[in-house]
Formats: structure tokens, sequence, C-alpha cells
């Protein structure tokens, strides 16, 4: 995957923290890969829904040390968001469909704080939160 967005002729977003998992640490495998692709410039990375790859709500304290290498391997290629409306997770494909499943309960302004703890400074939080996502969209 990392030599196929390395060729991409566009910008590849990956949301919720690109898929890693707090429990990993910045040791699991493929990590190393989603750092290199934010230090090359050809990825964007949400550190969105702490909550889904976090063990240790509310404060997601495992998530620590993920959003703080992705942050220091490049500022400007960090996004943010909240997930909302917080959809649970989809049921397996071989599943037949059955009751709805209701939207999760989460404090967004928690996780908006917990930004501020991720990130070393102000000037980086402007990046995260206004400057990259404006160059991203466009806007």
């Amino acid at each position: 995957l990392k030599n196929l967005v390395l060729d991409s002729p566009v910008p590849v977003v990956f949301d919720h923290f690109g898929g890693a998992e707090a429990t990993g640490g910045v040791g699991q495998p493929g990590f190393s890969d989603l750092l290199d692709l934010l230090k090359s410039g050809k990825t964007y990375v949400k550190i969105s829904a702490a909550y889904r790859v976090s063990k240790q709500p509310p404060g997601y304290k495992d998530a620590v040390p993920l959003a703080k290498a992705m942050i220091a391997a490049n500022p400007d290629r960090i996004l943010w968001g909240t997930d909302w409306p917080h959809p649970g997770t989809a049921p397996p494909i071989e599943q037949a469909l059955g009751p709805i499943t209701p939207f999760l309960e989460v404090d967004d302004g928690r996780l908006l704080n917990e930004l501020a703890f991720w990130s070393p400074d102000r000037a980086t939080l402007h990046k995260i939160l206004v400057d990259n996502p404006a160059r991203l969209y466009e806007f």
C-alpha cells in the first residue's frame, strides 16, 4: 500500500489514526510506513475518533503516543475531526441486516480538548484545525 500511495497523483487521506491501534503503540507493524507517508507529504492522516483506536476512554491515554508521533512526523499533514455523528460499527458482510445500530454517545468537547494535549503548541493546533483542512479541501 505504501508504494501505491507514494505513486498516487492525488493526496490520500487516512482517517481514524490511519487504522493504527493504540494498544500496539508506535512500534506496531505498518506504523513506521504511515509515518514515512506523512513525512513524504503524499498523505494526510485524520487523528479523529480516538475512541475507535483506544481501549482507555474517556481520556484515550493509549492513543497519545500515536497522535504525537504523527504530528511530529509532519504537522502540515494532520487533520482532526470528531467522526460525528459517531456511527456504530458495521455488521460483517455475511450477517443479515437487523436492527439499526444506534449512534455511539461520545463527548465531542472532550475529544477536542484531548487535541491540546497531543499538539506541542498553538501554531500547530491552528495548522491541524484550520490551515491543513483549508489547503486540502480548497476552501
